[in-house]
């Protein structure tokens, strides 16, 4: 299984940009698929979650109101639309995906087995 994550660019504070994680087929149903995220100098951090089957979302506290998590079940893809846009936001935005139950919690990467190459969103002031 490979995912492929696009949509990262430059925008302005208080902007929006939307990113998209494809899966490499259309027989891939995943448990849950996740955004993570990866500033400079900075660990990877979570983002958000959103369970498969149920459509259920989990969110970092920072991106509570502004982001968005979505799922496309027929085309086996997810969104992530991030609007209010902050310099702090600035990262490599990875997406993820796990088959099973996501054993160290929603938040956590050891709990996906797949990961995408990442996508750059620069958020100026």
């Amino acid at each position: 299984v490979q995912l492929q994550a696009s949509g990262g660019g430059l925008v302005q504070a208080g902007g929006s940009v939307r990113l998209s994680c494809a899966t490499s087929g259309r027989t891939f149903s995943p448990y849950a698929m996740g955004w993570f995220r990866q500033a400079p100098g900075k660990e990877r951090e979570f983002v958000a979650r959103i369970m498969w089957a149920s459509g259920a979302t989990m969110y970092e506290d920072s991106v509570k109101g502004r982001f968005t998590i979505s799922r496309d079940t027929a085309e086996n893809t997810a969104g992530l639309q991030m609007s209010t846009l902050k310099p702090d936001d600035t990262a490599v935005y990875y997406c993820a995906a796990s088959r099973r139950p996501l054993q160290y919690g929603s938040n956590s990467p050891r709990s996906y087995e797949y990961w995408g190459q990442g996508t750059l969103v620069t958020v100026s002031s």
